[in-house]
């Protein structure tokens, strides 16, 4: 039994040491400028379905902790990293809320482009046009993208939590993950 509660600790120890690391690979990353970062929402509960991407109160908004994680992202932005820059942002009222919460300081600019998926031949051309703007991002600091997880799966394959942030870099017609940063 001994051996066996040993063996969970450790399990634990390794995967949250691992999840520390690659946000530290992260933080090093944006502290450099000239990144973009995709970034999920911050914590929105409920079920996610079609809604009216022109009313709030039909949608799945940022709840309490939602918004606490936001104002984190944003501190933790701050300090560990070169400015951002850029902000874009779905038109879904959980990204505008999230990225208007974290990057106060910015101008949040909406690009419909990061709305979730539409219909297949919508979808790629909304991808092309994120794909060029992360291709055209030239700054110092850094640019940050918030969407959706449907968005982010689409695009690099990967399925961060809400509050997770993907660095990428163009690599072809794909996106390269450099790195991610779990905000918990």
């Amino acid at each position: 039994m001994r051996a066996y509660l040993l063996t969970i600790v450790l399990a634990f120890g390794m995967l949250f040491s691992t999840g520390a690391r690659a946000t530290e690979a992260g933080w090093s990353l944006l502290r450099e400028g000239g990144h973009v970062v995709l970034l999920r929402h911050a914590f929105s509960p409920g079920i996610a379905g079609s809604a009216d991407i022109e009313d709030c109160s039909r949608q799945r908004g940022l709840s309490d902790r939602g918004r606490q994680q936001a104002r984190r992202m944003g501190a933790l932005f701050d300090t560990r990293a070169e400015r951002v820059e850029r902000v874009l942002s779905s038109r879904a009222c959980r990204c505008l809320e999230t990225a208007e919460i974290a990057f106060r300081y910015a101008e949040v600019k909406v690009s419909t482009d990061l709305d979730w998926p539409k219909d297949e031949a919508t979808w790629e051309a909304s991808r092309a046009a994120i794909l060029d703007e992360i291709s055209d991002f030239s700054g110092r600091g850094n640019m940050v993208m918030v969407t959706h997880l449907e968005v982010l799966q689409a695009l690099t394959g990967q399925a961060p939590r809400e509050g997770e942030a993907l660095i990428v870099r163009r690599d072809g017609e794909t996106l390269h993950v450099l790195a991610r940063i779990v905000f918990n």
